[in-house]
């Protein structure tokens, strides 16, 4: 079976691991600040914070919105996602409010984002889809839209899960002025076992994000750090040293990984359009995706996912709506965009993984029909 994931590890992993254990200190140390330093280096942003979990981070990300704006108001949000994007927004007491899906590209409807924001929406939380970079000049124009009418300019928190590597006019996601959170899970493009890295857009959030990451305590602070005054209560979010290590050997050899999946996407984007029965998603030329999973649409999916199997093929649709679980049934909204293509969207194998031979099998799979 050709799968739809696949861990990378570098082979230098186990022995900047074995150097982290036999030193004596596993907790966020050394090895975390040159983790940090090195990915601040590879996004050309010194405003960054690993953490724990992407989870994590959009809870902290969250928390931060929060507590600057009040938990009063609606998180505008997609639910053709994973329930880790959502969560954490239930979990700061806010309320969602669900934003349409477009059928194009799969991320967020910014024409119903535009609708939809209010002088009670607090935050926007969006969704790259796969690594599929959203529109964020559009964004922008929504939000300023948005301040002229309503006098609010909603904080914008972008789930770079799927993303790493991805680029939107040839700068890093990250790096446009909003709250990003990217996740080292252990089948992403870039893993720590797992861990997450939250990127912040001025010096101030990222001062609080630095010291709410651990019980709101400075670590700087000296032995004593702990008699302190904490002025804020913080979170246990932080990365440790053996995470930062295989994070360090997997960033050497995560570019090739990378432009593979672009490689292999590439290669289904020229075979597959045109093909009945399958709908390929936007492909934009000022967008760089990094196509963790590479997702079409498709008539008859069930009989799809079957003659895939047969053929020795992984599917998924990754992620199930979010909008149909008991946890956000007070949520309800109408999105006809989102059920368009809920039952239409699949994934097929686009990774490191996915041999040459492995790809001409799978799209001849999909033109010959199911």
């Amino acid at each position: 079976m050709i799968p739809l994931f696949k861990v990378a590890m570098s082979e230098k992993a186990s022995a900047l691991v074995g150097e982290v254990l036999d030193s004596g200190y596993i907790g966020q140390g050394a090895k975390v600040d040159e983790f940090e330093r090195a990915l601040a280096k590879r996004l050309d942003n010194p405003r960054i914070l690993t953490v724990n979990s992407a989870t994590s981070g959009l809870h902290l990300a969250l928390h931060l919105v929060a507590t600057e704006s009040g938990r009063d108001g609606e998180v505008l949000a997609t639910a053709l996602t994973c329930t880790a994007t959502n969560w954490p927004i239930l979990a700061n007491g806010m309320r969602i409010r669900w934003v349409d899906t477009d059928p194009a590209t799969l991320n967020v409807d910014l024409d119903d984002l535009a609708r939809k924001i209010t002088p009670t929406t607090r935050a926007i939380v969006l969704v790259h889809w796969g690594g599929y970079p959203v529109d964020l000049d559009r964004l922008n124009r929504v939000l300023d839209q948005a301040e002229r009418v309503h006098g609010v300019r909603p904080r914008v928190i972008e789930d770079c899960a799927d993303a790493w590597g991805a680029t939107y006019k040839g700068v890093p996601l990250g790096g446009h002025g909003n709250i990003s959170v990217y996740s080292f899970q252990a089948i992403k493009h870039l893993t720590t076992g797992d861990g997450g890295l939250i990127v912040l857009p001025d010096d101030e959030l990222l001062s609080r994000a630095r010291m709410l990451r651990w019980y709101g305590i400075d670590r700087d602070g000296g032995g004593a750090r702990f008699k302190n005054d904490i002025p804020e209560y913080g979170f246990k979010f932080n990365m440790n040293d053996i995470n930062a290590a295989i994070g360090l050997a997997n960033l050497e050899t995560v570019d090739g990984l990378v432009a593979r999946h672009r490689e292999n996407a590439a290669f289904y984007d020229g075979e597959l359009a045109g093909v009945d029965g399958v709908e390929l998603t936007e492909r934009a030329s000022d967008r760089n995706p990094s196509f963790w999973y590479y997702s079409l649409k498709v008539d008859n999916r069930d009989a799809f996912v079957l003659r895939m199997k047969e053929a020795g093929i992984a599917t998924s649709e990754v992620h199930e709506r979010n909008d149909v679980y008991g946890a956000t049934q007070g949520c309800k909204a109408v999105l006809p965009g989102l059920d368009g293509v809920a039952g239409r969207h699949i994934a097929i194998p686009v990774g490191w993984w996915v041999s040459d031979d492995d790809r001409a099998h799978i799209a001849k799979t999909i033109k010959g029909g199911w």
